[in-house]
């Protein structure tokens, strides 16, 4: 019998906690207003990783004069919190350190040193929803009474606190930063003190990174006035140490893409969270489109061995990789094709530093498996490689780009280059070798997963999950690669390798589809489940409409196909209404061929209403053909139909929101303004729902 070393109880023990976090979403906990009741229990495969769940106790162990806190869902506020631990320190010489908030129990807050600073980076996650990490903290600080260590000021037990605060947001969500916003008022409600203005950065205006960097400038302007420190000339220093091995790729202790010790030693087991995927084979992916020129994909999950549970309308995480292309391009231009295959060790330099991957490895696996190499490129990060460049000519070129934010756009981000692209032109092909690996590592995201809504039905398969996904594929510019969707990408060339031809687009990308020591043979990708509050409503008798253009279809899909089953067993079932939009009836008509098989099942108790916006001499979309089924909206609404969104937020569900208030409004002749005052109501007691993404 194999011995379990300290690695798999760790392992076993965080998965085992974070299994019943994941699957109550806080429900075993709600009713208790204490930290330590609370914290750290929201969705964590990484609450043990540390000694202590007391900051306090953190801080003064470690010697550290500022934490920063993130609550992240996709790891930008991660990265944010980072950069800013690392330009206290290099800047200002401070002594910081990251963590995530879930990782300690903030009931101490109160015995905060006040010669200590905290900095709280928060992202808005959904409709107003605080991210996975950050649920428990959330609850506690905004609940009507947290209580916490020693209360000697009831009225004030955060006077001692000072903080700094930054939010990630969206604004095409009605709920545009509310976490950071109802964080502060508590915090300043309950006693603390804030430096400098509350900051916050919007997705939706596509204006996040500079939105941060404009506001973290005059927050260090304030912060050093108000401690009192003095900024001095910012030179790297590296939290990790990257050493060579004598190990090669065939020893068994390499990781070369495994997730954690199980996924090594082919042992996974359940329960499968985020930090423990389970490798599930692709049972079905045909092609939806009916285009030369663009693609769309249905895909089948085959979750039978898993014991993963979804419910209809419930999201399904895919875990990508880069291409082979973004990957090769990415050690070139750092020198390190010729030692790819190289074995490393990853250790930190700083205890309070996480090493974001298994360890040891290889250089083509942190760039293949770990880092977001194609994703958006930080003017702050081109900055942090001026004193690297391979020349006076590419050093100045790249501060140019750092700091002239004009400039950046009309060089980097209006061709989405990624930052090997960048590299090669500022260089002119000259390589970036003295760059260190381990700014690399600390500097650029870990790779995330990407997720889609669940496109069927779990009452019809609770083990075959479906999704609906587009490829993305932009042009750019004559000068530059289209820019490509990672995961998106990636399923089309499993397709293609599945079906055993050539994918013939002239700007194809081929992916190591086999995986690591090819574990994913067999047309298998890494996946988990993230329950979603997206869902029918339990009467089945109520009528629901439901809006949904193009891939904005996949939720209504399953929708409309559970309802078709219940009737079909005898179970009573109301209108469902949908409203699908596509550029052409010929082309993009998702599902064409099953919704009037399912009509037939439903007869009048199913209506679908299309716009085909490339198809006539106007455009129309689907709030168009809300407005001309007023009528027939608003008896429904009346007859207490549910109301749902899915698809494109920045403006689709901008657009139906104000539709729908306008349809009330003039159905029942009332002003405009009570129109948008009952849709407001609907999204309270949950009769509007949106399931949308920017």
């Amino acid at each position: 019998m194999a011995q379990i070393d300290a690695f798999d109880i760790f392992i076993l023990g965080a998965v085992l906690v974070g299994t019943v976090a994941y699957f109550t979403k806080g429900a075993l906990w709600g009713k208790r207003r204490t930290a330590s009741a609370l914290v750290g229990k929201s969705n964590g495969a990484a609450v043990a990783s540390t000694a202590t769940r007391s900051i306090i106790t953190k801080l003064q162990d470690s010697d550290r004069d500022v934490v920063v806190f993130y609550g992240s869902q996709t790891g930008t506020a991660e990265d944010y919190a980072s950069r800013l631990a690392k330009e206290g320190h290099s800047r200002f010489g401070l002594k910081t350190m990251v963590a995530d908030i879930e990782e300690y129990d903030l009931e101490d807050l109160d015995t905060f040193p006040e010669d200590k600073v905290a900095i709280f980076v928060m992202a808005t996650y959904g409709e107003g929803e605080p991210t996975d990490n950050a649920v428990a903290f959330y609850e506690f600080i905004t609940g009507d009474d947290p209580t916490f260590s020693e209360m000697e000021d009831p009225e004030q037990p955060l006077k001692n606190l000072k903080y700094v605060a930054f939010g990630l947001g969206n604004n095409t969500y009605e709920h545009y930063n509310a976490i950071i916003t109802h964080l502060n008022e508590a915090l300043l409600k309950l006693g603390a003190r804030r430096i400098g203005e509350v900051g916050m950065g919007d997705d939706g205006a596509g204006t996040m990174e500079e939105d941060f960097l404009s506001w973290k400038e005059e927050m260090w302007s304030e912060f050093a006035n108000h401690v009192g420190v003095q900024e001095r000339e910012a030179v790297y220093e590296p939290a990790l140490k990257v050493e060579e091995s004598e190990l090669t790729i065939e020893d068994a202790n390499v990781y070369l893409g495994e997730f954690n010790k199980g996924h090594l030693q082919g042992t996974e087991s359940s329960p499968f969270l985020p930090h423990n995927p389970y490798i599930a084979p692709i049972t079905l992916c045909r092609e939806l489109f009916k285009s030369d020129s663009r693609n769309c994909l249905h895909v089948e999950i085959d979750l039978q061995d898993s014991n993963l549970k979804f419910t209809t309308g419930d999201h399904i995480a895919v875990w990508p990789q880069n291409s082979d292309k973004e990957v090769d391009r990415f050690l070139s231009v750092l020198g390190l094709t010729s030692k790819r295959d190289d074995v490393i060790n990853v250790t930190p330099i700083d205890p309070t530093t996480k090493v974001p991957f298994p360890n040891p490895t290889t250089y083509d696996t942190v760039i293949r498996y770990h880092l977001e190499i194609c994703g958006v490129v930080s003017r702050q990060f081109l900055a942090s490689l001026a004193p690297f460049a391979p020349s006076d000519e590419a050093k100045a070129e790249i501060t140019k780009l750092g700091n002239l934010k004009d400039y950046f756009s009309e060089v980097v981000s209006s061709r989405y280059l990624n930052i090997a692209q960048v590299l090669e032109r500022i260089s002119c092909g000259a390589t970036w070798s003295s760059v260190p690996f381990s700014l690399i590592v600390e500097s650029i995201n870990h790779i995330q997963p990407r997720y889609y809504s669940i496109s069927s039905s779990s009452y019809v398969d609770k083990t075959k999950p479906h999704i609906t996904v587009v490829v993305e594929s932009v042009p750019t510019t004559a000068d530059a690669d289209p820019l490509k969707g990672v995961a998106s990408n990636y399923l089309l060339d499993l397709r293609y390798k599945r079906e055993g031809i050539k994918n013939p687009s002239p700007s194809a990308v081929s992916y190591t589809t086999d995986g690591p020591r090819g574990r994913y043979k067999g047309n298998k990708i890494p996946v988990h489940i993230r329950h979603s509050n997206f869902k029918l409503p339990s009467n089945p008798a109520a009528p629901i409409i439901m809006v949904g253009p193009g891939t904005g279809v996949a939720p209504f899909r399953a929708f409309v196909h559970e309802r078709a089953a219940q009737a079909e067993a005898g179970v009573p079932v109301g209108t469902s209404l949908l409203f699908f939009g596509s550029r052409n009836r010929t082309e993009d008509f998702l599902y064409s061929e099953e919704w009037e098989a399912l009509g037939e099942k439903l007869g009048e108790r199913f209506k679908l209403v299309t716009a085909f916006s490339r198809q006539g001499p106007e455009k129309v979309y689907v709030q168009h053909r809300l407005v001309e089924n007023a009528e027939l909206v608003n008896k429904l609404l009346q007859d207490g139909a549910y109301f749902y969104v899915c698809g494109d937020a920045s403006r689709m569900a901008k657009d139906v929101s104000a539709s729908l208030a306008k349809i009330i409004a003039e159905q029942r002749g009332i002003a405009e303004e009570q129109g948008e005052e009952i849709v407001k109501s609907m999204r309270a007691q949950n009769l509007y729902q949106e399931d949308v993404w920017s």
